[in-house]
């Protein structure tokens, strides 16, 4: 392996790593224990009337950033709503079919997850178009065939501009734009919790953030597994 060019083994690693999910949970709830750190949220906070108590010590509740309900139009046509989402763990970018060199990087990232993932119910990948005018369903399904996963694992989405952009700034807490001809959009994978909370933010075009997502998406299933065998 120490004459494999550096990419190689990388790529090499990132697969080993993509595909022991299983192991990974394991090690996190090993015995019912919990053996991780919860994900931090993202987005404005405020403090709730209500609380709890925790070792007889009052705590009030907080009510984090939600990316709000949203209603739009996957590959095959069909109205998909943020109650799609429901007591699902899911990642989302944006992008446009007939992006630069850096749209392709991070589409063979999610490609990477999406494949480690496959039979995972509960995690879905979510590519929002910023060219929604151009990128039709039939676009995106024809996009999306050539990649090859169910329209209900990785789902393209598409409406318009007044939905789209305020939904990236005002929901997922980054930028999408056209200005002077040119797409300004976030190359985040943006990590999406069963509550709808935003719990973390990558860079998809790098190596070590798409292995951290991974990670961190693992700790994420966790959580909601808890949070079923132990509702509040």
């Amino acid at each position: 392996m120490n004459d494999l060019p550096l990419k190689v083994k990388k790529l090499i690693i990132l697969v080993l790593i993509l595909a022991v999910p299983g192991f990974f949970y394991y090690l996190l709830t090993v015995k019912g224990k919990n053996r991780y750190k919860p994900l931090p949220h993202y987005g404005p906070k405020q403090v709730a009337k209500t609380g709890h108590k925790f070792h007889g010590k009052y705590i009030p509740d907080t009510i984090y950033h939600t990316i709000g309900n949203f209603s739009l139009t996957n590959q095959l046509g069909k109205t998909i709503s943020s109650k799609d989402f429901e007591s699902k763990v899911f990642v989302v970018n944006f992008f446009y079919s007939n992006g630069p060199a850096l749209v392709g990087a991070m589409e063979k990232n999610i490609d990477r997850l999406a494949g480690a993932y496959r039979k995972n119910r509960m995690v879905k990948f979510v590519s929002i178009t910023v060219d929604p005018d151009r990128d039709t369903p039939d676009v995106l399904l024809k996009h999306a065939k050539k990649l090859g996963y169910a329209a209900d694992k990785w789902i393209f989405l598409t409406g318009d501009t007044s939905t789209i952009y305020p939904l990236a700034r005002n929901g997922f807490l980054e930028n999408a734009v056209k200005t002077g001809g040119q797409f300004i959009f976030s190359n985040k994978l943006i990590l999406i919790d069963a509550d709808k909370h935003i719990r973390g933010k990558y860079d998809g075009a790098a190596l070590q953030d798409v292995v951290k997502l991974n990670d961190e998406i693992k700790v994420q299933i966790a959580e909601e597994l808890r949070k079923i065998k132990a509702p509040n």
